[in-house]
């Protein structure tokens, strides 16, 4: 586990810029650096650097940059391959000097080449560099655990785990893009493959890249689409089946995940997700597993006490840390240092506080990430079930809604549930079930309020142009597949690995093992979303393990008081950023609009997202924008 960066260029980068570049994800990988340039025989400069957190193999063995025996492959490597033991097994011809995982993907290299990435399963992100053919390539695991950076410029490509290192390579200028700032408002990330620079781009997840004397091919050699595609014909028609085949995949992965030269323990929340990652990691250990927990003075949203059950039921050493809203504030003006691109998703800061708690006594942490999109947890897939069955009244409210009334139009009067419902006429946004003027507002941030004009109220823009793309009718399954595609790797994955790697944590996710996620494509819908109960399947293996009282409860989150900071405590520094002066000197947002939308929100409020005015939702994103510009760019 660690953080990579590196080059290949006509333009020599020194030894201590390439140093410089990697030091700056030192927070990745406190243990060890290596930093190593190589002279190409096409007149290339090859640089490849890391920063290591120890974590199989303890010893100088495992150093990086890492050659191969006979010189021809050196890799840098950032991440865990759960299967390296059965693979060396397998490639044991090679002449190994280590008992880390990176030199199995030497020995696997060295006998498929670029295929190689057919057999690693883990969480990763892979640099190579190939004497013999001159090749570098850029590998990307399956489901995007592990981040990884680019920049493109003329011949030239620079990567790196963070845009940090990226940032500090000479001659690199950061020019902002402002074509993805609005999408960025209302989603509160950036949707790779891009980024908030020009010419800087996110590998895609499941993506290889390669570079070849100045070209820059990529594919995709693992694909949720066609995966789904392909694993959907084999359903498990029998529920004991998919449930005892879930089980003991789930176990493997748990098991899998278990193995470590360093203290382990677990996030544990309380939900299903955590608890029963909790309770499998518990069943293989000969000790009480660490369990580690924060929780809140504010009952709506605090899980410790659930937490604290579960965990005593299981058997584990627990550890829970009441927060509260000060030590969460606290952490607000760090957010820009760690998270190098804007990113607004404000369950970031107690994801950081769980974080630095388990740091104090582990180095690995397994969570449940990935049980909500693969087993169908999320709220919204309740409200997408109910837009689908009424597709057709839908379609007869939205002709009637066209009608004139007073200076607008009946739609406007209705409530804004019927609203978004009926004005959902894009075969493109089925699922996607957002208010059209809430989505326009946020590009008025861009484009000014003539914007705000272009459509009808409530006629949402494409926010992602290739839903129909998955080619499945059920709109429940197909929003299930857009998150795994987008929300999960851009959003969530991101959230949990910035929020770990600031302390030097890892964090190891079992429900997105290869097999769990293939074998969830095999399992019948009408399994994970039985009679109303979302995550059924996955509800009845934890019951196998923990009694259903102490789990069967309404779905909390994470989340921050956006509206009280920003109309409270950060009110002043959101009307800096937000003044007119300020914005015409920074010459990205429209001013007189952006100026008018923060002084109405800090008068007025928040209507709340059941009203499509979520306008603090926004406002959040604008200031986190704004306090990342003044950290980067200034």
């Amino acid at each position: 586990m660690c953080g990579i960066c590196g080059y290949i260029s006509k333009n020599r980068i020194s030894e201590d810029e390439l140093r410089i570049m990697n030091d700056t994800m030192i927070h990745r990988g406190p243990d060890d650096s290596g930093v190593s340039i190589y002279e190409d025989k096409d007149g290339y400069s090859v640089g490849l650097a890391q920063r290591r957190l120890s974590i199989l193999d303890l010893s100088p063995l495992g150093h990086q940059p890492m050659h191969s025996a006979n010189g021809r492959i050196t890799i840098v490597f950032n991440g865990e391959i759960y299967n390296f033991l059965e693979l060396k097994e397998e490639l044991s011809d090679y002449p190994y000097k280590s008992h880390c995982d990176t030199e199995v993907i030497i020995a696997a290299y060295l006998k498929w080449g670029i295929d190689m990435v057919d057999h690693i399963h883990g969480m990763f992100a892979i640099a190579i560099y190939d004497r013999e053919t001159s090749d570098v390539y850029l590998v990307r695991d399956r489901i995007g655990k592990k981040p990884l950076f680019y920049w493109i410029d003329g011949e030239n490509l620079v990567f790196g785990s963070e845009l940090k290192p990226i940032m500090k390579c000479p001659g690199f200028k950061p020019e902002v893009r402002r074509d993805v700032i609005s999408r960025y408002l209302y989603q509160q990330y950036i949707l790779a493959p891009d980024t908030i620079f020009e010419n800087v781009f996110k590998l895609e997840a499941g993506g290889v890249l390669k570079f070849h004397k100045g070209e820059v091919t990529k594919w995709k050699y693992w694909d949720i689409k066609k995966v789904y595609a392909e694993k959907s014909q084999d359903r498990i028609e029998s529920y004991e089946e998919a449930k005892e085949g879930l089980k003991e995949r789930l176990k493997k992965a748990v098991a899998d995940r278990m193995i470590a030269d360093v203290p382990l323990g677990t996030f544990l929340s309380g939900g299903y997700d955590s608890s029963l990652v909790t309770a499998m990691a518990q069943e293989f250990s000969d000790k009480p597993v660490k369990t580690f927990c924060i929780g809140f003075d504010v009952p709506s949203y605090n899980e410790a006490e659930y937490a604290k059950e579960v965990a005593k039921h299981l058997g584990c050493d627990h550890t829970e840390l009441y927060i509260s809203e000060k030590e969460m504030f606290d952490l607000v003006s760090s957010i820009p240092q760690y998270y190098d691109e804007p990113f607004a998703d404000n369950s970031q800061i107690p994801s950081m506080l769980v974080s630095k708690l388990a740091k104090k006594d582990v180095t690995v942490a397994l969570s449940g990430d990935g049980g909500d999109e693969f087993f169908c947890g999320y709220n919204i897939y309740d409200n997408v079930r109910q837009a689908q069955q009424l597709e057709i009244p839908g379609a007869i409210v939205n002709a009637l809604g066209q009608i004139p009334l007073g200076s607008g139009k009946l739609i406007d009067k209705m409530p804004f549930r019927v609203k978004v419902v009926a004005a959902n006429r894009n075969p493109e946004t089925k699922t996607q079930l957002v208010s059209g003027s809430y989505v326009k507002s946020a590009h008025a941030f861009i484009n000014g309020i003539e914007s705000l004009d272009r459509d009808a109220d409530g006629q949402q823009p494409v926010l992602f142009p290739f839903e129909s793309s998955y080619g499945v009718k059920d709109f429940q399954i197909r929003r299930m597949l857009l998150d795994m595609d987008t929300y999960l790797p851009d959003d969530i994955l991101v959230k949990m690995d910035r929020a770990s790697m600031k302390y030097s944590l890892e964090n190891r996710c079992p429900i997105m093992d290869t097999e769990v996620m293939e074998y969830s494509f095999r399992i019948p819908q009408k399994f994970k979303y039985m009679d109303g109960d979302k995550k059924h399947i996955l509800k009845d293996i934890a019951y196998d393990y923990i009694p259903k009282e102490l789990l069967n409860r309404p779905k909390t989150g994470f989340g921050v008081p956006m509206d009280q900071w920003l109309r409270g405590p950060l009110k002043d520094q959101l009307m800096d950023f937000s003044s007119t002066s300020f914005l015409e000197k920074q010459g990205i947002f429209n001013s007189a609009y952006v100026s008018k939308f923060i002084n109405n929100y800090i008068v007025n409020g928040d209507a709340g997202p059941a009203t499509g005015a979520n306008f603090s939702k926004i406002s959040w994103s604008f200031f986190i924008f704004q306090q990342w510009y003044n950290y980067y760019i200034g």
